[in-house]
């Protein structure tokens, strides 16, 4: 089929056709394919032109401009990362040096005297043994505690206390979830992708949950939350049990030493 126009001069039909060979010729194989088209005349002939602005070849894939574009990108990244991390270590250098020193003196070391003073040891004992027992049953963080066990009795013996009220605060939540188990799967069937990582931790053998709640405890994943949520990812109490305690036996040694040498330097 052919077009006249005004001056009765033909002009010839100029088909386009765009090759959609790409994922079975659906529209986004279509898409990533465009990167030209092909122009048929009415004889049949074939020519390519392509679709960038630019005939140069500027922003193409291997080009010049790209290459810098992209080497730049990464280079800011690292910039940014490197201003994030100094950043953070002038704020922990600020609180070590001069916030943590501070709250010491006004805060932590009246209260501190004022519990030896009124309370016994064997009665302070037992206050730190129940707050780091109960508090993450009534989702309440339990790290104040450990602070007054460290700087009370000491690195080691703050340390066995610790060890042993843990060991009950993290299994009250686990027999305490048995009562809500449904609700709990329900939650994890609403919330598939967030559950997925809980759920892999009740797979396996005994050692692949011991691992499994081991690096769940590492990571930033809430504990106390966990606590009640493991009982619905099928993982066994022994499992359970001594990964939750490896997994969080570094962080008490680095917050008993931490307010330990801390309470040892400003007492």
């Amino acid at each position: 089929m052919t077009y006249r126009n005004d001056d009765d001069n033909s002009v010839p039909e100029l088909r386009m056709r765009v090759d959609d060979d790409c994922n079975g010729g659906d529209n986004e194989g279509v898409m990533n394919k465009i990167g030209y088209m092909r122009l048929r005349g009415e004889d049949g002939v074939e020519e390519e032109e392509g679709l960038d602005d630019d005939d140069d070849g500027v922003g193409k894939p291997g080009s010049g401009f790209f290459c810098w574009r992209w080497s730049w990108c990464v280079v800011w990244y690292w910039v940014k990362l490197a201003a994030l991390f100094a950043c953070l270590g002038g704020l922990a250098f600020v609180v070590l040096k001069w916030v943590g020193p501070y709250f010491m003196d006004k805060q932590i070391i009246p209260i501190i005297n004022w519990e030896t003073t009124t309370f016994s040891t064997p009665e302070l004992a037992l206050l730190v043994f129940f707050s780091v027992a109960f508090f993450p049953t009534l989702l309440l963080p339990s790290s104040p505690s450990m602070w007054v066990a460290g700087m009370t009795f000491g690195y080691g013996y703050g340390f066995l206390l610790i060890i042993v009220a843990i060991t009950a605060g993290i299994s009250l939540p686990f027999c305490i979830g048995t009562l809500f188990l449904h609700r709990i799967e329900g939650w994890f069937d609403k919330y598939p992708k967030q559950a997925y990582i809980l759920r892999a931790a009740g797979e396996g053998n005994w050692l692949h949950q011991f691992r499994s709640v081991a690096l769940i405890r590492i990571s930033p994943f809430p504990y106390i939350l966990y606590n009640y949520c493991a009982v619905a990812t099928h993982v066994k109490y022994g499992p359970y049990l001594l990964g939750s305690l490896a997994g969080m036996v570094p962080e008490i040694f680095v917050t008993l030493y931490t307010w330990w040498k801390l309470w040892r330097t400003c007492s």
